[in-house]
């Protein structure tokens, strides 16, 4: 049988986070220089989850010197690796590979400096509430279901839990602190889920900055919830 959410999370947890970390990047990692994506993953989990890495190290260790045999494969009980464009040989050597760098970050101390998320991953990993927002109240049917801008980040207030709409507030700010071009801007919006453009005369930061002021205001009581 499937292993139960427990099981998996103790056994391969962080190994599913780092993998996830490779969607839409290549595994191009090799001894001498970890990949965008690991890189990505470090920088981010040393600013918010560093005791995670030990476990990160241990998880793809362990997979990469015991992959499951036919009995776990025939009964469901393993992590199945998604396709990150290796051949399936290759697997384990770039398993033990990431291991060896993360390991060597953690004993050395050596994480990546801040900066701009590099990665799809990242992007969402560091902006989880930008992302819900963008993603859930800016997709291409907002035209449909909203009469403007303005009436889809009003939903989002009064259907959201406060302690959400602070959160968000404050990732809006975050992402006005990296200081992008307009271009880049444009570029993470479309990361984080928005699909349609800001409404004239706004550049994708200027219509962030409107928005962060207007969330970060004291809410009335919320609603009957919307979409969370």
């Amino acid at each position: 049988m499937p292993l139960s959410p427990l099981e998996h999370d103790r056994r391969y947890g962080e190994l599913d986070q780092v993998v996830r970390a490779y969607a839409g990047q290549p595994a191009d990692d090799t001894p001498d220089k970890p990949s965008q994506a690991l890189t990505a993953y470090l920088r981010h989990t040393w600013h918010t989850r560093p005791w995670a890495l030990a476990t990160a190290q241990a998880q793809l260790r362990e997979y990469s010197r015991n992959p499951p045999g036919r009995l776990r494969l025939r009964l469901g009980e393993f992590y199945a690796i998604p396709d990150v464009g290796l051949d399936e040989a290759d697997i384990q050597e770039w398993l033990s590979c990431l291991a060896d760098h993360i390991r060597h970050s953690v004993e050395t101390g050596e994480a990546p400096p801040p900066a701009a998320p590099a990665t799809h991953w990242e992007w969402h990993a560091r902006f989880p509430e930008a992302a819900q927002f963008l993603g859930g109240w800016f997709s291409q049917d907002m035209p449909d279901e909203f009469d403007d801008h303005d009436a889809a980040v009003d939903d989002y207030v009064t259907g959201t839990h406060p302690q959400l709409v602070a959160r968000l507030a404050g990732e809006l700010r975050e992402l006005l602190a990296l200081d992008l071009d307009e271009s880049d801007y444009a570029l993470a919006v479309a990361e984080l889920g928005m699909e349609v453009d800001p409404p004239a005369p706004y550049t994708p930061s200027g219509w962030l900055a409107l928005v962060a002021d207007r969330v970060g205001r004291p809410a009335p009581d919320y609603g009957p919830p919307g979409p969370r």
